[in-house]
């Protein structure tokens, strides 16, 4: 992917236009691209800069609503996780849970829905649940305490790299022939007869103003997607309500490096919570907090801190401390506001929504099912913009890099194919192949290669997104910035004032990721 090429791309008249870069507009952008359509995605900030690289790396249909009897929706759920091992493997793998239990009714129970879960998957890659003793669940999570424990029902699901995977997303559209550009807002719409026509969008980084031209404009804003209404007209009904999630990030070395995550089946709100291994890390989290202040960087409360330790802490031998923490990250959760109800009960079913103007509109989902989101927006889009007939392939379709070649445990697995060339950077550089930090594994190759080709144009797109390293290590990540912005300096051709604002923006953007 190539910034400038694309920006003087987007003069062109286009049959699909994109506004917002996150998990369903990535996918929008290639369901309409690998149909054959003109089309062309901008994003006001990075790819997945909100909530589609806060997620708490699930790929799964949602156990917690089995309860509810919400059956169908997990059944999609699962289906589409079946569908992101097939095309992503690089991006997604099998990662075994463990559900403990201090009564045999309780094991039992657990047991019950999650044989359930399995018939509501159907025919599926990943094994079948089943009942683990004491013994064997510490086993394989030897953080986990053992006065109490009877038994243990284990299940699997899928895991992955959200920010990662979006990424992924952008370059499959760009193979496909989309156009796909970040930094650049839509500012104002373009209408013909009452109807839009396209956007008016400003590039950031220049100020250049571009008219954008489309048969068909598709709002995919996330936490936004309101706000990109109203540009169209103040009187449309807000759609969505919003949470905050927040998640806590500790070493693997924590839970006694476990090879399966927990799962608390009941916590103090009704929610369930995880306690994930992740890139050498263990991911906790997550909480549940109603929120109007709609914010691309969200900071974790102490309360949201404390309630997570608290609930996790019962099932671990070692209780975990603020000390323990390596990083802390919040995202918000668009939900459909169908309901008047705390936003823990409210669905993460989408809604596809077209103005009186052909605004079309696609809100809330969760990212296992971003993929079907997408095709029932294109299917409207395609529709209302009277395009050519054509059917999604997506289901079918393997995602930029799609390889199962390297190990789970191998850091550059997230590259797939493309692995060859980032270390054939380190060949011609050999200082690239030194590590950016002695506590992460990722090379100075890895920011070349996310400058040349994955669009990365700050030291935030690089440490947060094209690496994951500010959501595993924030000091870390603060340690190993000046040498990043080096790298990119010399790769985007900036200066050295542009280095230090650099380092002041990410300082910034850091403490979000910072204990309070």
């Amino acid at each position: 992917m190539n910034r400038d090429a694309a920006l003087s791309q987007l003069g062109q008249r286009f049959d699909v236009l994109v506004v917002g870069g996150g998990a369903t507009g990535l996918g929008a952008a290639v369901d309409a691209a690998a149909r054959g359509y003109r089309t062309a995605l901008i994003e006001a900030h990075d790819f997945a800069k909100a909530t589609s690289s806060r997620s708490t790396k699930l790929v799964h249909g949602g156990v917690r609503y089995l309860a509810g009897g919400q059956f169908t929706l997990v059944r999609e759920a699962l289906a589409e996780r079946n569908n992101l091992f097939k095309n992503a493997p690089h991006l997604v793998g099998d990662l075994p849970l463990l559900v403990p239990a201090a009564r045999w009714f309780d094991v039992y129970y657990y047991a019950a829905g999650l044989k359930l879960y399995d018939v509501l998957a159907g025919r599926s890659q990943l094994p079948r649940s089943r009942i683990l003793s004491a013994v064997e669940s510490i086993t394989r999570i030897p953080g986990l305490k053992r006065q109490g424990l009877q038994a243990a029902v284990e299940y699997h699901d899928g895991q992955f790299d959200d920010a990662r995977l979006a990424i992924s997303l952008a370059r499959t559209a760009v193979d496909h022939g989309a156009t796909i550009v970040n930094y650049t807002r839509a500012v104002k719409f373009l209408y013909q007869r009452e109807r839009i026509c396209g956007v008016l969008a400003v590039d950031d980084e220049s100020g250049q103003e571009l008219e954008i031209r489309a048969r068909v404009v598709i709002n995919a804003g996330g936490i936004f997607a309101d706000a990109v209404r109203a540009l169209d007209s103040d009187a449309h009904p807000k759609l969505l309500s919003h949470s905050r999630g927040t998640h806590l990030v500790v070493s693997r070395e924590a839970l006694g490096t476990p090879t399966h995550a927990i799962m608390v089946p009941k916590t103090s709100d009704g929610r369930v919570i995880f306690a994930l291994p992740w890139h050498d890390h263990v991911v906790i989290g997550t909480t549940d907090i109603a929120t109007t202040d709609i914010t691309l960087d969200p900071s974790a409360t102490q309360q949201e801190i404390a309630y997570i330790l608290q609930t996790i802490n019962p099932y671990l031998e070692q209780p975990l401390a603020q000390r323990d923490v390596l990083a802390v990250f919040a995202g918000l959760r668009p939900l459909v506001n169908r309901l008047a109800a705390p936003t823990a009960k409210l669905s993460r079913e989408h809604l596809v929504a077209v103005a009186p103007s052909g605004l079309i509109t696609i809100a809330g989902g969760k990212w296992t099912t971003y993929r079907k989101m997408a095709q029932d927006v294109v299917d409207v889009a395609a529709a209302r913009g009277g395009l050519a007939k054509a059917p999604s392939p997506t289901e079918e379709l393997a995602l930029h890099g799609a390889s199962s070649e390297r190990k789970p445990e191998d850091p550059l697995r997230v590259y797939g194919n493309d692995a060859a060339a980032v270390l054939a950077l380190a060949d011609e550089q050999p200082d690239l192949r030194t590590p950016l930090h002695p506590r992460l594994p990722y090379l100075g190759a890895e920011v070349v290669f996310a400058a040349r080709h994955e669009m990365a144009r700050t030291v935030e797109d690089v440490l947060a997104r094209r690496t994951r390293a500010l959501f595993l290590d924030v000091e870390a990540a603060r340690e190993c910035a000046p040498g990043v912005a080096e790298l990119l300096a010399s790769e985007l051709h900036r200066n050295r004032q542009w280095q230090l604002d650099q380092l002041r923006s990410f300082g910034e953007i850091s403490a979000h990721f910072a204990l309070p």
